[in-house]
């Protein structure tokens, strides 16, 4: 994929007028009240995987609506204090996998939560949170991006946010973890769910968000084909006379308008050949953020982004935010 968005120069000035709902801010403080009628419940139940200087849980919180969900807690086995927290969210189609899969933040000596995202966990990685609502619904193509699409109540989305603001509730309810230290962080669907988080939660240490995903929906689906963004271009290409009511839906959960109320700093990455993501689409949350940012662009690459290399400069964000 050659260069196919704006050149780097109009990327960094752009600023698209922003869709969002007057009761946008109303809709999310009713939502995570609502959630929060239902007591946490979080457990952190030690596993042994075999691991001699990590120690990991297998923990269950409530989110939406009270739903269980899983994810995993890695400490270092070796500590005196609170420790700052790494939650992370993760990219569309994957599951939590193994406890054995999320060694790196805890062995840099953070704690670190990771949270399954319900109903996904059968495209790449396998994950263990059902999604109770995702039976008996409204018809959508097939995927996650269309579910619930036509009211922002019953979209899909509404529940995984949900969620993600409950898996930070659930890593200060832990003893190890410094409390006023936690970043989210996530790559594509995680980078956009860490959005999200930012702009619902007030008092993040950080945000570390890597080509993300639920931005600039509109745009997305009118300059690129591919999946999972193509999930919303067909089921309007068959509802015809649904467009506007799902554009309407999309405007409660861009991660332009969850940037707009963030105050945390942040980290972004972008890949400049993105065709997933594409570029446009992370600088309009990106030039939208309202705390002090930064962004590290990979000018050669799709929505790999920067892998390792991106892997290195969020550490070293991380040890300058905590440790200079």
């Amino acid at each position: 994929m050659a260069f196919f968005d704006l050149s780097l120069p109009e990327l960094e000035t752009y600023h698209p007028p922003r869709v969002e709902p007057i009761d946008f801010d109303a809709f999310w403080q009713a939502t995570l009240a609502d959630a929060r009628r239902h007591d946490l419940a979080a457990t952190f139940r030690p596993v042994d995987v075999g691991l001699r200087t990590l120690d990991s849980f297998d923990v269950t919180f409530a989110g939406f609506d009270g739903a269980p969900i899983k994810g995993w807690l890695l400490l270092p086995r070796h500590r005196d204090a609170p420790l700052p927290c790494v939650v992370e969210y993760i990219g569309y189609g994957g599951g939590r996998a193994f406890a054995t899969d999320w060694l790196l933040w805890a062995s840099a000596g953070y704690a670190h939560l990771v949270m399954d995202t319900r109903g996904q966990g059968s495209a790449w990685r396998p994950g263990d949170t059902p999604d109770p609502y995702a039976a008996g619904g409204a018809p959508h193509y097939p995927g996650f991006m269309t579910l619930g699409i036509l009211d922002p109540t019953t979209y899909y989305y509404r529940r995984v946010f949900t969620d993600a603001v409950r898996a930070v509730e659930t890593a200060r309810s832990h003893a190890a973890v410094d409390a006023s230290r936690i970043a989210v962080m996530g790559g594509s669907q995680g980078g956009g769910i860490s959005l999200a988080v930012a702009g619902l939660v007030p008092d993040l240490a950080a945000v570390l968000s890597d080509v993300p995903f639920l931005c600039h929906y509109r745009r997305a689906t009118e300059l690129v084909d591919t999946s999972p963004y193509r999930e919303i271009t067909a089921y309007c290409k068959i509802h015809r006379d649904h467009e506007e009511q799902v554009f309407h839906t999309l405007s409660y959960f861009d991660g332009v308008n969850f940037a707009a109320r963030a105050n945390a700093p942040a980290l972004f990455s972008v890949g400049l050949m993105d065709d997933i993501c594409p570029p446009s689409t992370v600088y309009a949350a990106y030039n939208a953020y309202a705390g002090p940012r930064q962004i590290q662009v990979w000018r050669y690459n799709n929505h790999e982004g920067g892998e390792g290399f991106q892997t290195v400069e969020k550490m070293r964000y991380l040890r300058a935010l905590w440790h200079s």
